[in-house]
């Protein structure tokens, strides 16, 4: 399957946050280790946690509201520092303490059980295609409808992600393999599931 094409067939082009990174004495002579759509990544340097500077409502709400995914395959967040700035969207940029994920490794499980989710999400998409903007949120409904071959906590972090989206009313975006990530121990995390469109 070419993720790629996948996510540019729904209009989801891998595109990277141009803001940059903002002056705050937590993030002063940290290093950037990773960018994406509405977030940037700072190692701590204590090596179990990262900063993370999130720009998009959507992420900001999966992290710190009170009604958010929990478990194991939801990330653990250890602080909320506050508005640190603002992005070029307008948003606000929000700095969270959380841990450190990894990107999946080839021969991992987690990376088969991520592409095995990820397989599964697309031909739900392609099914509900004709909803537009709304097939990946009756995708990943359907997906907690009709029972996975992926494990039961796997199970119910797809429900808890779909009630979320429900809730928040955001669209999930799990077609990116960067999106889900993993932690030294191998167990797969949804690290930026969601969007606002």
């Amino acid at each position: 399957m070419d993720f790629s094409a996948a996510r540019e067939l729904i209009g989801r082009q891998t595109v990277l946050l141009p803001d940059p990174v903002p002056e705050h004495p937590l993030l002063d002579g940290k290093k950037e280790i990773g960018r994406g759509e509405y977030s940037i990544v700072l190692d701590k340097g204590d090596g179990e946690r990262v900063y993370k500077i999130v720009s998009s409502p959507a992420d900001y709400f999966l992290y710190t509201a009170e009604d958010r995914p929990r478990g194991e395959h939801f990330p653990i967040i250890h602080a909320d520092h506050g508005i640190v700035g603002r992005a070029q969207s307008g948003y606000p940029l929000h700095l969270l303490e959380m841990e450190k994920l990894y990107p999946l490794a080839e021969d991992a499980p987690a990376a088969e059980l991520a592409r095995r989710l990820i397989e599964v999400y697309w031909s739900a998409c392609q099914q509900w295609s004709r909803l537009g903007a709304d097939m990946g949120r009756i995708a990943l409904y359907d997906m907690t409808m009709n029972p996975l071959a992926l494990g039961t906590g796997m199970q119910k972090a797809v429900k808890a992600l779909s009630d979320f989206v429900e809730d928040y009313q955001v669209l999930p975006d799990i077609l990116n393999a960067n999106n889900l990530m993993m932690r030294k121990d191998g167990t797969l995390v949804f690290s930026d599931p969601v969007f606002i469109a």
